[in-house]
């Protein structure tokens, strides 16, 4: 983490300060630290860094500053590889842009309705955040107009070319204006990428973030996928069956370790928090208490945890994955001192999964999932913990004769056993945390697990073998390229192109090999999105025509050879080029 740069020293517009201080951000990224100043300056950028160093506040906030809000035409496109990751973008830029009045931002990508995208485009946006393919058809259309544009970044270049979408990008390219700043943000650098620098970028400022990698020896790291929505519900129940001695939990902000402080609070559990609008006295207080044992729990940003060093932390929890790989090994460092054995868990969101990746690359290891306790679980360990405060309470020397007396006088007068007026004690006494906890009514949803990365490798292209051939409903006739059906699939079904076999194009339908036991919500899914205007319908194909001639008669589509069928998936984007 840089110890230097505040954000003051930044020179960013007083706007986005506010709305930077009012989230509660204290400190900027090696990445931001460095690139925030070409950015303001106009100059062209080639940012070298990981997924998770905080890049998109790196061109976020500059953008922002530099925004004229009485124009209501596209003034910064960003394009991104995937649906995923223009929707974090622009809920990034939405998060920044808080104070800035009437500011418009639109994601456009593959599988949403055009109509609510030509609406918000005719409406008038400053930011537009897109895929490459769904970039280019409203380019064509006319209804993406771009003769304001100031900013044009590329983000994940490096993932753009995996996917088969460096050709649309460079078409892109060619089709914005010539005046124009532009950055460029890659994990890293192949030969294509780099071409596209040397191309299209003038004069680059190069800014590089070298990855750290770490092993963690001697703590265990353990992944709970959960949404947003039921994380405080997850880590409650995390805080009652973990044998913790101390916790240390992390959030991003300032704001979030008073707020989340309050609730655990109210949950029963002793808890405060950390950060750094505290003095120094209320800080060390604070972890003073944490130290002595009089706290079990602390909420801590990572600027507030630094020189924290309690030998009874036994769990670090990360409420909020960091965006920085270097923060998490920060963080998880906190336990697991000294030759003792300490615990990580770490909370991730469906979108958040590729910090997770980045984050497994650099601590060399794939992290073990955690599943949420259930009410049973919960139950156990209450009748547990109860079970065990009353052989507390009678292997000590406190005086019980009244209570005996107490229970004995009201089994008397009330005609009740002793054991009926044990139970009745026992009831009220559980009464606000229930001994046996109802079955969940709407059971939290756990977030499919990203597949863990080695470190330095990629995974395999799927072999022939293990895939099985669909169709889907859309053909050459309608304007389909193999490029728009990777991407609708790759973004809506969650799968990297290497898994997509061959696409083969026939007039009016389409085949394409996918892996063998497609899981059936998926395949749901991708019934409806479109490509082209038109539904996927994808199907196993078994043989049968799609469709047939007027007057019932089936039509037999063949493919056709005058144009090359590719399988690789960086053919995708120039062959598409072609076929228009």
């Amino acid at each position: 983490m840089n110890t230097e740069v505040s954000f003051a020293s930044l020179d960013l517009a007083p706007a986005v300060q506010r709305a930077i201080e009012e989230v509660g951000y204290e400190q900027p990224s090696p990445i931001q630290a460095r690139s925030v100043p070409h950015l303001l300056a106009g100059r062209d950028l080639l940012g070298v860094a990981q997924t998770g160093t905080g890049k998109t506040a790196a061109f976020a906030w500059p953008t922002l500053s530099r925004i004229d809000l009485d124009k209501t035409k596209p003034q910064v496109l960003i394009l991104t590889p995937t649906r995923e990751l223009a929707i974090q973008v622009s809920e990034a830029y939405q998060r920044y842009a808080g104070k800035l009045s009437g500011f418009r931002i639109v994601p456009i990508y593959g599988g949403q309705e055009y109509g609510g995208q030509l609406r918000q485009l005719r409406r008038g946006v400053h930011v537009v955040v897109g895929t490459p393919g769904r970039v280019m058809d409203h380019i064509r259309r006319g209804s993406l107009v771009l003769d304001q544009l100031q900013t044009l970044v590329l983000d994940e270049a490096d993932e753009m070319l995996r996917m088969g979408f460096l050709d649309d990008v460079e078409w892109i390219l060619q089709h914005v204006p010539e005046q124009r700043q532009t950055a460029l943000f890659s994990a890293t650098m192949p030969p294509p990428i780099r071409k596209v620098a040397e191309t299209y970028l003038t004069d680059p400022s190069e800014v590089r973030i070298k990855a750290e990698t770490a092993t963690v020896e001697h703590t265990e790291q353990r992944v709970c996928l959960v949404r947003p929505v039921d994380k405080l519900e997850a880590l409650t129940r995390i805080l009652e069956t973990e044998n913790f001695d101390g916790m240390l939990i992390f959030v991003r902000t300032k704001n979030a370790t008073v707020e989340l402080a309050e609730r655990i609070e109210a949950r029963g559990f002793t808890c405060d928090a950390l950060n750094g609008d505290m003095n120094q006295s209320a800080r060390e207080r604070t972890v003073g208490r944490f130290r002595s044992g009089s706290l079990d729990i602390l909420i801590a940003t990572d600027v507030a945890a630094r020189g924290i060093d309690v030998p009874r932390i036994s769990h670090v929890v990360n409420f909020d994955i960091p965006y920085d790989t270097e923060a998490y090994i920060h963080r998880i460092g906190r336990t697991g001192r000294a030759g003792r054995t300490g615990k990580a868990i770490t909370f991730v969101s469906l979108r958040e999964q590729r910090l997770l990746r980045a984050i497994e690359r650099a601590t060399r290891s794939p992290i073990e999932q955690l599943e949420v306790p259930g009410h049973k679980q919960l139950a156990k360990h209450r009748i547990e913990a109860f079970k065990q405060q009353m052989q507390e309470i009678l292997s000590g020397d406190q005086e019980l004769d009244f209570f005996r007396k107490l229970i004995c006088d009201f089994a008397d007068e009330s005609g009740c056993s002793t054991e009926d007026a044990a139970a009745a004690l026992a009831f009220l006494q559980q009464r606000k945390r229930p001994l046996q906890p109802p079955p969940d009514k709407k059971k939290m949803k756990p977030q499919k697990p990203a597949k863990p990365v080695k470190a330095d490798k990629a995974l395999p292209r799927t072999p022939d073998s293990e895939l099985e051939r669909y169709r889907i409903q859309v053909g050459r006739e309608h304007g389909a390229t193999p490029g728009h059906i990777v991407g609708a699939i790759a973004n809506e079904a969650g799968l990297a192109s290497r898994h997509i076999g061959r696409i083969q194009l026939y007039d009016r339908y389409s085949t394409v090999d996918l892996p063998h036991g497609m899981p059936s919500q998926v395949l749901r899914h991708l019934k409806r999105v479109r490509i082209c205007q038109l539904p996927m319908a994808i199907r196993r194909d078994d043989g049968r025509p799609s469709e047939a001639r007027p007057g019932g008669r089936p039509r037999r589509d063949k493919p056709r050879h005058d144009k090359p069928q590719h399988d690789k998936p960086q053919h995708f984007a120039k062959e598409a080029a072609q076929a228009r």
